[in-house]
């Protein structure tokens, strides 16, 4: 299972936000939580489930395993079936 960070650097009240998914929802929400990620920053009805996350954020997943991709890539494996 991997968890992915976009490159997105969308700006929000002047800050960059990045995308987090993975490859099952279970990791998504545990790997967010060892991160300090807010689950009110999860967003389910869009294009594919994921997490907005801050630059620090995005570095501290980074840190603990999480693949960086490209957007595209991303909206591609949260397209993806998810078996859990």
């Amino acid at each position: 299972m991997t968890v992915y960070v976009d490159d997105a650097g969308i700006e929000w009240h002047g800050h960059p936000r990045f995308h987090m998914s993975a490859d099952t929802l279970d990791e998504l929400h545990m790997f967010a939580v060892s991160i300090g990620v807010k689950r009110c920053w999860y967003h389910r009805g869009t294009r594919h489930p994921h997490f907005d996350i801050t630059a620090a954020q995005r570095e501290a997943a980074l840190l603990v395993g999480a693949r960086a991709v490209d957007q595209r890539t991303l909206l591609t494996i949260g397209k993806r079936p998810n078996p859990a």
